[in-house]
């Protein structure tokens, strides 16, 4: 494992690092979250055992960050966590913001504006603005955030070496690509020498298609931080509803069966549909570390006894055996 996982303790099971905490549900995700619930839904991870907490400036365009940094400072609890957050999109004031609300899935009114800068300067902004509204002194992971959604080019020739010129400045610890695109991920990976790569909802129980990525990953000894293991919500109940999101939107019919062929063998092992998506998620060798969103105390907690949660390994065979999960990717998993 590279050193910059090692020193922060991703290397070491018993410093809870692979259990993370995503903090884009107390940036309003969706719907409004009071500053009590945010508080308590942060301190509830904590109490279960996450020491790995993920936001982003994109997230309630700063709230999540803020929220983060005031927990920070009441809890004490700065020096046993890992911090990352993410660059790439600047937020700036908005020219008579009269009341508009953000367009971007977040239920927070839109008195800043996202704006794509990989440059180094807009990068060293990103991250001290950052640092400023979560009141540290240093991040310990900083993501390219999405950048195949603006110029991959640019970000590569750009933000990448940013990036690693911060770290060997040591305004950040590791650095990487956070992304819901594979491809972007290692083309990334190919260019430049990070750490880390955020994957988010490709390599699930559900689908597989980050699986050459993961493996390239392990070669080269960059850790994975999987994400979006529910993909968007498809796998977070033991019961899938009619009205699933799948990548943030309706889910289509096949992909209803398929997850509820993968939730009726669950139940047949005596585990349930979300388990059995959290535990696939974190088994494969490169993966060091799982980031479960959550908007409420209770849903930390679960997300916390799901990734504690051990299941028959027969269950992964019976998987396979319906067509449900890949050979390849059974091969891999040691949950």
């Amino acid at each position: 494992m590279r050193e910059a996982l090692t020193a922060l303790g991703f290397a070491d099971p018993g410093t809870g690092r692979g259990l993370g905490f995503g903090a884009a549900g107390i940036g309003n995700l969706y719907r409004e979250v009071s500053d009590f619930q945010a508080f308590d839904t942060l301190q509830a991870a904590y109490d279960a055992g996450a020491r790995h907490y993920d936001t982003a400036p994109h997230y309630g365009l700063g709230l999540s960050e803020r929220r983060l940094g005031a927990w920070l400072r009441e809890s004490g609890a700065r020096g046993e966590l890992v911090i990352s957050s993410k660059v790439g999109r600047l937020l700036e004031p908005r020219d008579n913001p009269q009341g508009a609300l953000d367009d971007q899935g977040f239920a927070v009114l839109a008195d800043t504006v996202r704006r794509w800068d990989p440059s180094e300067a807009g990068i060293r902004r990103s991250v001290e603005s950052s640092l400023e509204r979560l009141g540290i002194e240093q991040l310990d992971i900083a993501y390219l955030h999405d950048p195949d959604a603006y110029d991959l080019r640019e970000g590569i020739e750009q933000g990448l070496p940013a990036l690693l010129k911060l770290r060997d400045e040591g305004l950040v610890a590791a650095v990487g690509v956070g992304t819901n695109s594979a491809q972007a991920a290692g083309v990334c990976l190919a260019a430049a020498d990070i750490d880390l790569v955020m994957l988010a909802g490709r390599y699930t129980l559900l689908e597989q298609p980050g699986a050459e990525l993961l493996a390239d990953c392990a070669r080269r000894e960059v850790g994975v931080v999987n994400v979006g293991v529910y993909n968007s919500g498809l796998l977070a109940r033991a019961q899938v509803p009619e009205h699933a999101n799948y990548n943030y939107s309706q889910a289509p019919q096949e992909l209803l069966d398929r997850a509820r062929a993968i939730a009726s063998v669950a139940s047949d092992f005596g585990t349930d549909l979300p388990t059995v998506a959290v535990r696939f998620a974190a088994s494969h060798p490169a993966v060091v570390a799982l980031v479960l969103g959550a908007s409420s105390a209770g849903q930390a907690v679960e997300n916390a006894r799901r990734y504690e949660r051990s299941v028959d390994p027969a269950v992964w065979d019976a998987l396979a055996a319906r067509g449900l999960l890949d050979a390849s990717a059974l091969e891999m998993c040691a949950p």
